[in-house]
């Protein structure tokens, strides 16, 4: 329930990274089609983690550990620093407007790849690079006249990435898992007689 709560929060601020930078210089169709997408796919993630919650309340398997113990604290700790303390920074150097996206996206990465070993989850290291990545070529596009597009090549792109990543461990993940009817009838199925 752990990872599904991790993916939920994940897929809330993939779609707020949508909502908040799908606009100009994107035509207004595009912007408006891109946020419709990233609401339903952000509620789906919330189903699914609806439907492993159910899952574990019937029956299914105790929480493993906890993946939100001190390692991830002072990860977010360490993030919410990198996050105010780069964007005081890039004002001060009167960055542009836009540069502010490609910044969060990339603390936001880095974010992903330092938790893949605290939580042994090497999976969530992929989207981390990518929204890195997408993070410093936002930076590096900020100063030029082609400024307008980072919100959509930091932002858009990136909760585009972060949604795909939840949806898809969401759902496989709720796939895996046994249904109720498969754990009854193990459950009712009589041991094994072993003869000498």
């Amino acid at each position: 329930m752990q990872r599904m709560t991790g993916l939920l929060v994940g897929a809330v601020f993939g779609a707020v990274f949508v909502f908040v930078n799908a606009h100009d210089p994107l035509n207004s169709t595009v912007a408006l089609l891109l946020r419709v997408v990233a609401g339903l796919a952000a509620a789906t993630v919330l189903v699914l983690w609806f439907t492993a919650a159910r899952g574990q309340r019937d029956g299914g398997e105790a929480p493993r550990g906890a993946m939100f113990g001190r390692g991830y604290l002072v990860i977010v700790a360490a993030e919410a620093v990198l996050l105010f303390g780069g964007l005081r920074v890039l004002a001060a150097l009167g960055a542009p407007e836009q540069a502010n996206v490609a910044w969060v996206a990339l603390v936001v990465g880095v974010h992903f790849v330092a938790l893949a070993p605290i939580w042994k989850a090497w999976d969530i290291a992929v989207p981390g690079v990518v929204l890195s990545l997408l993070g410093v070529a936002g930076l590096v596009l900020a100063p030029t006249s082609a400024a307008a597009w980072v919100p959509f090549l930091s932002g858009v792109l990136s909760g585009i990435v972060l949604l795909a990543g939840a949806v898809t461990v969401s759902w496989r993940t709720v796939a895996a898992r046994p249904s109720q009817t498969d754990r009854s009838s193990h459950a009712d199925r009589p041991a094994p007689v072993r003869t000498p």
